[in-house]
């Protein structure tokens, strides 16, 4: 060891940081806010870890990175090599290292990171990595200064990548200290931590990049690392939308529930266990619409005692997703203290940082803006789902923004390298499994619309960017939530206000739609009529008329309509559902997928043929005596039903089976009942766009008169 070390001492090379901080305009001397603490999982760690720390691997830079345009040319596999096809398999290797974590680091407590010794460690993860780029864009922030304590021998490297996913060393601290050493031979002495920092400027941010920061230990001692934090000038926080930026902002939460009571009570009881999230709070406001309630579930009134005054227990008629959020909303906006509403589903589990961050980051917008946190899959707890979606107005439908991929592993790839997550992605709007809206953006543009379910989170944020509010989908911000893979809105009552709810988001926000429209009701209609799920046909149809019927109706039926969108799937054969299999006859034939790759265009041939097909065959299966075949959940796409008349289709959730029959003539019917209420409606498109957009159906007044002809009164715990 060095004499500098054996000395006690923390060597950083900073000048060159230094110097480019205070040519940037970063003041040293300048009072400092920390606004993303680095944290790490105290329980589920084997499932969650490598979205908070890895073990540091040789970095993977795909040869894209370094010259783009190789994307631009297709692969000639008849003009390939041996060493070119070995180079090919070769740059798909996964990197990461296969050392479990725990033969690497050690997790304390939710600030405390050991490195064992002569091991290495990676922050270049989802939740600890600082989105630099993105406050970059969104904020003026001119510097940001990177704090930790450490204690032990080893090395702290900070580095910085670009939007292309390259990286470079940003700065370098070596940690010397015997004291820890020391510590371990005796049973009273502790460890002395020492404070270090670093400067970094926001050069080159422009497209993308982040702030991170590696730790490797000496090979004879551990390096501790505790409280590292990123900070921001305090003198360029923002808090747009507020009447005095230095006063500190709070926010309330609204979370609506129906029947999920254990899972929303474990909502409050996280919250309830976070003393740096409590500092901020106003009130939870958890809405529940169910029966079975959450104040009944066994340790609520010791919750309900913990959180005292910052609960607020609402029950209410079941107005669904939408009416639970805006009742949230709505009571922020009468409470008139909180600066934000957080938006958090019931049954997603929350990284309570996140919630902290995304209050820092609008506190520091330049405008006020909408913040949401990305969906990380609640079964597979590494995979993000999506940090935002675009908005495709040719198809009023959605996309992940900037061309990502859903499901992305960052256990198999991490953010280090995966370049193509290192782009700033910008976003028409976020799910509301976790959204913080500002106070400010509520009473200028009102509440979510009074549709239930569905589509009430896209059209908000497309309504709030038409005001010239932006939506943010901030990384290291998120919750694990339920994925969509176990659920089928079309075998399901939600199919009406699926597709009711899209078009009515089209006639606020859209001029007049394209003959595209028309296909797309077609090719809605006709795809869930090859699947033999006939009970979704007259919900479709049914959501157009009803949209013809104009705003007014749909505000009125909001409390009864979800009644008689049940009533109207009973009789037809999908939705008679069963737990058990055996209550059917045994089918003759279990369903086998064809494993044969096909290019696009014979898979569009063979749609094309099955839709004709479909169209002109007189085949039936309403009086079968048993089942064609079986078919499993994950094969029950329109190419499984192909020359089938009945078959046994397993629920999305795998809960229930039902016996699906072919029925031509009702497949005929109803396609052409959709046909004739599709150029209806575009006949009648101006018209009732202008009757919605006059309406102002998400006001605040109309969901006064919505939740005042409920007799539910809050009450407080």
């Amino acid at each position: 060891m060095t004499q500098q070390r054996n000395q006690n001492t923390v060597h950083r090379r900073t000048a060159n940081v230094r110097h480019r901080g205070a040519s940037s305009g970063v003041d040293v001397n300048a009072a400092w806010e920390v606004v993303n603490r680095v944290v790490y999982p105290v329980r589920d760690e084997d499932l969650t870890m490598p979205l908070y720390a890895i073990e540091w691997t040789r970095p993977h830079i795909p040869d894209t990175v370094q010259e783009p345009r190789i994307d631009m040319q297709a692969i000639d596999f008849g003009a390939m090599n041996k060493t070119a096809f070995e180079r090919l398999v070769n740059e798909g290797v996964n990197p990461v290292a296969t050392t479990s974590q725990h033969d690497v680091f050690s997790v304390a407590d939710r600030t405390t990171l050991t490195v064992k010794p002569g091991k290495h460690v990676s922050l270049c993860t989802f939740f600890n990595a600082f989105p630099a780029a993105y406050w970059k864009r969104w904020t003026n922030i001119s510097g940001v200064r990177f704090v930790a304590e450490v204690t032990g021998r080893g090395v702290i490297s900070l580095f910085r990548s670009t939007g292309r996913g390259l990286f470079s060393p940003a700065g370098t601290i070596e940690i010397g200290n015997d004291s820890f050493a020391s510590a371990k031979s005796s049973s009273y002495a502790a460890p002395k931590f020492q404070t270090v920092t670093i400067d970094l400027d926001m050069h080159g941010l422009i497209d993308g990049g982040y702030f991170w920061f590696d730790a490797k230990a000496d090979d004879d001692c551990e390096l501790t690392v505790r409280n590292a934090a990123w900070n921001v000038p305090v003198a360029e926080r923002v808090r747009a939308g507020t009447a005095n930026p230095t006063k500190p902002t709070s926010l309330s939460i609204a979370i609506t529930t129906f029947n999920r009571a254990p899972y929303a009570h474990n909502q409050l009881k996280t919250i309830a266990s976070e003393p740096e999230l409590r500092k901020r709070l106003d009130t939870i406001y958890l809405v529940d619409q169910g029966t079975d309630l959450v104040k009944d579930q066994p340790g609520f009134d010791h919750t309900a005692n913990e959180l005292g005054p910052q609960l607020t227990y609402i029950r209410q008629a079941n107005f669904g997703g939408s009416g639970g959020f805006s009742r949230g909303m709505f009571e922020t906006l009468e409470a008139r203290k909180s600066s934000y509403t957080l938006l958090l589903d019931d049954d997603a589990i929350s990284e309570p940082e996140a919630i902290l961050r995304a209050v820092q980051f609008a506190d520091y917008c330049k405008k006020p803006t909408i913040v949401g946190g990305g969906m990380l899959h609640l079964d597979n707890r590494t995979v993000l789902y999506t940090q935002g979606e675009r908005f495709t107005r040719n198809n009023v439908w959605t996309a992940p923004s900037d061309g990502l991929e859903y499901n992305h592993d960052f256990a198999k790839f991490p953010l280090r390298d995966s370049p193509e997550r290192h782009r700033r992605v910008d976003s028409d709007f976020n799910g509301w499994w976790m959204c913080l809206i500002p106070t400010v953006i509520m009473k200028d543009i009102g509440l979510s619309l009074p549709v239930f379910i569905k589509f009430d989170d896209t059209e908000y944020a497309i309504r709030a960017a038409e005001h010239g509010y932006h939506t943010v989908c901030l990384p290291g911000v998120a919750v694990w939530h339920q994925a969509w893979h176990d659920k089928d809105p079309s075998r399901t009552w939600e199919e009406y206000f699926f597709q009711r709810n899209r078009w009515i988001c089209a006639l606020l926000h859209i001029d007049k739609p394209s003959w595209r429209f028309i296909y797309e009701m077609l090719y809605g209609d006709v795809n869930v009529g090859l699947k033999f799920t006939y009970s979704a046909l007259p919900l479709r149809h049914m959501g157009l008329r009803d949209i013809m019927r104009g705003p007014q109706y749909i505000v009125d039926s909001m409390p009864n309509k979800l009644t008689e969108v049940r009533r109207m799937r009973r009789g037809f054969a999908d939705a008679e559902t069963r737990m058990n299999v055996d209550a059917f006859p045994e089918p003759r034939r279990e369903f086998v997928a064809d494993k044969t790759a096909k290019p696009s265009s014979a898979v569009k041939k063979e749609g094309i043929q099955a839709i004709a097909r479909a169209l002109v065959s007189r085949g039936s299966g309403k009086h079968d005596d048993r089942p064609d075949i079986a078919i499993p959940a994950r094969d029950a796409i329109w190419r499984s039903f192909v020359g089938v008349n009945s078959a046994l289709v397993t629920s999305p959730d795998g809960n229930s089976v039902a016996w699906c029959r072919r029925d031509s003539d009702l497949f005929r019917r109803e396609v052409k009942r959709g046909l004739f209420l599709s150029k209806e409606l575009m006949k009648r498109w101006n018209r009732l766009s202008k009757r919605y957009r006059d309406y102002d159906m998400a006001s605040v007044d109309v969901w006064r008169r919505i939740f005042e002809s409920d007799s539910a009164k809050p009450m407080t715990k």
